[in-house]
């Protein structure tokens, strides 16, 4: 099966289940983003008559909000259907109304960064741009029969992989299967030769657990967040072909990829580092034009083609293939009456891959009473990956000789225990 060249196959609306997934996945993430303390319930349980006032309670500034937002994401308003999102609630109306507003104008489509740290950050990409990426990556994952995904297809990185992708790898679309609903013991029997899993690292943590015998010819991608050396040696272990790790962000896309750990990643054919400053990256599109974007991290380069990422420039850290701020939950928390200061970072290795608190309690105020008035306070204020899952107290923030802020050693880790998916 050769990768199609057919530019009709990027009309990917007008495949009704794709594009209701990509609607209920959109729907999901922003109800989720409104409502802090709760989460509507999975998406793929709804049906297309789902309505998302009566069934979802989405109230009308809830509508409005959700309405803005998918138009802005599918550009309706540049097709001139935006409004009609509001008069028609339920969710097949939402699949027909974009349809028709992508059949007029389909030449962008806007992600959105996670928000952690204030307003989510709109990055638009053009459509010519994404298909290009999509043929590159149906290159490297070659000859695929199925492609088994745990990540929302609303995502820039589940939008390549779970929609573009598979009508980049041939004249009909690979079927996708949602790893969401199933825990990731899944592929210790559901595999076939040709699949492709898509997951992030926390997914690929979550399912080595299960000791997973991989048969031959199945390939794993992950992406979201970086993949810890040792976690792609194991999987190296288990027999499958390859755990291919892409670099990119909300803001680039994909940048560039690499085959085994520790190697340095290549950028695709398209990205090369600015002559000129080393911290902008330059993209060459199919019609001869370019556009320079600032990387994500600072890149240590190795050749004008490859680098090595050395630290993130916006501070983010991920959870659960989630970017979140640390800098922006200890503000968060020390709004908090009862907490004096408080400083938040992410887990070490042997302690979890979720965020963790230290924090100074006011005078008047015990450590076991502010660990009680913490927790409605911290769900109503937080999504799942913001939330701290380890808090420690004391007199005052631990730091170095230097004065400066530095790791803790959490004393139990009974509240440490992140569960997968949460």
């Amino acid at each position: 099966m050769k990768p199609s060249s057919d530019c009709n196959v990027m009309a990917w609306w007008e495949d009704q289940e794709v594009m209701r997934r990509f609607a209920c996945d959109f729907i999901a993430a922003e109800l989720a983003h409104l409502r802090p303390g709760g989460m509507p319930s999975a998406s793929r349980h709804w049906a297309a008559d789902t309505d998302i006032g009566l069934d979802l309670g989405a109230d009308s500034l809830e509508l409005l909000s959700l309405a803005t937002a998918f138009s802005e994401a599918l550009h309706l308003h540049q097709s001139g259907v935006a409004d009609d999102l509001l008069e028609r609630r339920r969710v097949d109306d939402w699949v027909y109304i974009a349809q028709q507003g992508l059949r007029r104008f389909s030449g962008a489509m806007t992600f959105r960064t996670s928000g952690s740290s204030g307003p989510a950050k709109p990055c638009t990409h053009g459509s010519d741009a994404l298909w290009q990426e999509s043929r590159q990556l149906a290159q490297l994952v070659g000859a695929r029969h199925r492609i088994l995904c745990a990540v929302p297809s609303h995502h820039i990185y589940g939008f390549l992989f779970s929609v573009l992708l598979p009508r980049a790898l041939g004249s009909h679309p690979v079927p996708v299967i949602d790893l969401r609903g199933g825990a990731p013991g899944l592929l210790a029997h559901e595999l076939r030769a040709g699949d492709l899993i898509v997951a992030h690292p926390d997914f690929w943590r979550a399912a080595l657990r299960l000791a997973p015998a991989i048969g031959p010819d199945v390939i794993g991608v992950t992406s979201t967040a970086p993949c810890p050396d040792e976690l792609a040696n194991a999987w190296a272990s288990t027999g499958l072909a390859a755990l291919l790790q892409f670099y990119g962000s909300s803001e680039t896309a994909g940048v560039g990829w690499r085959q085994r750990a520790g190697q340095p990643f290549q950028c695709f054919p398209y990205w090369e580092r600015d002559s000129i400053d080393n911290t902008m990256l330059v993209r060459s599109l199919d019609d001869g034009t370019q556009r320079r974007c600032s990387a994500p991290d600072h890149l240590n380069w190795i050749d004008g083609n490859s680098f090595l990422p050395v630290g993130r420039i916006d501070e983010a850290v991920q959870v659960g293939g989630v970017n979140v701020f640390p800098l922006s939950v200890a503000a968060c928390l020390k709004r908090h009456p009862d907490v004096l200061d408080a400083t938040v970072r992410l887990m070490r290795g042997d302690e979890g891959n979720r965020l963790k608190a230290f924090i100074v309690p006011r005078a008047d105020v015990t450590a076991a009473q502010l660990r009680v008035r913490l927790d409605g306070w911290i769900q109503d204020k937080f999504t799942s990956a913001q939330r701290p899952k380890s808090f420690s107290f004391g007199a005052q923030l631990p730091r170095d000789a230097n004065g400066k802020l530095s790791d803790w050693i959490i004393l139990t880790l009974s509240d440490a225990r992140p569960s997968f998916g949460e």
